[in-house]
């Protein structure tokens, strides 16, 4: 499985690493692969900081229900709180990207995640880890959906 994170608020990387770390406890999450840190241009609500992001790979016998529902309680625990601005500021985003190549629809949960394949600020990190994983739906891997969204349009930038 694959989960993108993302903080706007405080300090970012310290976001970020606290919620790879939480995916870790009680061990059911092991994360096998983090990509590098990227400082990236927000988008839609752009009246707010740069984000910090990054995606790491993991392993776990949860199913993606109790995955998401993992991943929602450490943002609860990083401070963010529920609702606000779509695409807007928050603590910590945390978001399941792909499950084994599952294809879900269910109230709640898509996968993979609905806008993926054009998020230049999710497609750069998976890229730095599996660049060859595929889209279970476009069938494209991660590294063709990079190259299709061009040079214009998101700034993305390696910090780390």
């Amino acid at each position: 499985m694959f989960v993108g994170l993302g903080s706007n608020l405080g300090d970012r990387i310290a976001q970020c690493r606290f919620g790879i770390g939480a995916l870790e406890e009680g061990g059911s999450i092991r994360v096998t692969a983090r990509s590098r840190f990227y400082l990236t241009e927000p988008q839609g609500y752009r009246e707010q900081d740069w984000f910090v992001n990054a995606v790491v790979r993991g392993e776990t016998g949860l199913s993606p229900a109790a995955v998401l529902a993992r991943l929602k309680e450490i943002e609860r625990r990083a401070g963010r709180e529920p609702g606000g601005i779509p695409c807007g500021p928050r603590v910590l985003d945390l978001d399941l990207l792909l499950y084994d190549g599952l294809v879900l629809d269910l109230p709640g949960l898509t996968l993979p995640h609905p806008r993926l394949a054009e998020r230049r600020f999710v497609l750069q990190p998976l890229c730095d880890i599996d660049p060859d994983v595929r889209h279970p739906v476009l069938g494209q891997t991660a590294r063709e959906l990079l190259r299709g969204l061009g040079e214009s349009g998101q700034r993305v930038e390696a910090i780390s």
